[in-house]
């Protein structure tokens, strides 16, 4: 029979500046996951989201695109289910993540549309910023990617998306009245004149 009373081995000691290393990244980590639980637990309670905008018809030679690969990932390039399959996934990173973090309050001179998905700027902007997102927030972008998104993608695209004149100028200005409106554009209003 072998002896179980073995004495126990000696404690690992990790060097303090090493320690707060490692307490740091933990505590990133922890943040992330805790990040990703809210976001699934919105997913799991949220009822079933409206429908998104219809899908534009596939160009020509969308067919033969969709066999080979699309020739740009930019939403605008993609026709089909694969311009369904991304707007739904941009749908969900606006309203899990986007509008959370960065919605701020909804006024005349910050109009929003909960139907932004039906204005083709907003959706073109959006999809812009959202593709900048996942390159600038990647781990292989650096310390700074975050801020670089920040300065050089999100600050003017929310200027250009919630001005006055922007996608939503005839949408809502005041969250007590929702109000949803495309504006023409200049051939349609040609054509109507």
């Amino acid at each position: 029979m072998s002896d179980h009373s073995q004495a126990a081995p000696d404690p690992f000691r990790i060097p303090d500046g090493d320690l707060d290393d490692l307490a740091s990244t933990l505590a990133k980590t922890m943040a992330e996951v805790r990040q990703h639980g809210v976001i699934l637990d919105r997913l799991g309670s949220e009822p079933d989201s409206p429908a998104p905008a219809p899908v534009p018809p596939a160009a020509d030679g969308a067919e033969a695109e969709e066999q080979d690969g699309p020739a740009s990932v930019f939403i605008l390039a993609l026709g089909g289910e694969a311009y369904a399959t991304e707007l739904a996934a941009l749908s969900d990173w606006v309203n899990y993540l986007l509008l959370p973090v960065y919605g701020r309050e909804i006024s005349t001179t910050r109009p929003w549309c909960a139907q932004w998905h039906e204005h083709p700027e907003a959706v073109a902007r959006l999809h812009g910023l959202w593709l900048a997102w996942q390159q600038l927030t990647d781990a292989e972008a650096g310390l700074s990617g975050p801020s670089t998104w920040h300065r050089d993608h999100l600050d003017h695209t929310l200027a250009q998306l919630r001005a006055p004149d922007g996608p939503f100028a005839a949408c809502t200005t005041s969250p007590t009245r929702p109000n949803h409106r495309v504006l023409a554009t200049p051939e349609q209003l040609e054509l109507a004149a």
